[in-house]
């Protein structure tokens, strides 16, 4: 159990183009509340899927505060059905997104353990997007 934040952690630092989660101006205190968490996770989604039309059954919950490699990060879990490059569908993926200053900042494949205990609600804006 506590692998996986220090996993999560060596993985944030690792990106050469873009800053470690441990940077930033307000990453070294108390982490603001997502206030846009809706649209920046849209934003961020967008750019995350091969193929962001034709997603289904999907559903988000608000962000809480979890700890990654030792500080406290908000953290918004999604669950939803993408649609493949080839038109087909898969099962249904869980990815969390963890924000930075108030602000989107990545998602996480293996999100079970951050997920834990996540409330979900529809996130039809998920399914509505496009190219």
């Amino acid at each position: 159990m506590l692998a996986l934040p220090l996993a999560l952690a060596g993985c944030f630092g690792s990106d050469r183009d873009r800053p470690s989660l441990m940077e930033g101006t307000q990453a070294g205190g108390p982490q603001p509340f997502p206030d846009n968490f809706r649209s920046d996770t849209l934003a961020l989604m967008r750019a995350y899927l091969n193929n962001p039309v034709g997603v289904r059954e999907a559903s988000m919950a608000e962000p809480v505060l979890r700890e990654i490699g030792g500080r406290q990060f908000f953290v918004s879990c999604l669950r939803f059905t993408p649609r493949e490059t080839d038109g087909s569908t898969k099962g249904v993926r869980e990815r969390a997104v963890i924000f930075v200053n108030g602000r989107a900042d990545r998602v996480v494949d293996r999100a079970a353990e951050l997920c834990t205990g996540a409330v979900y609600a529809p996130f039809p804006e998920l399914e509505k997007m496009t190219r």
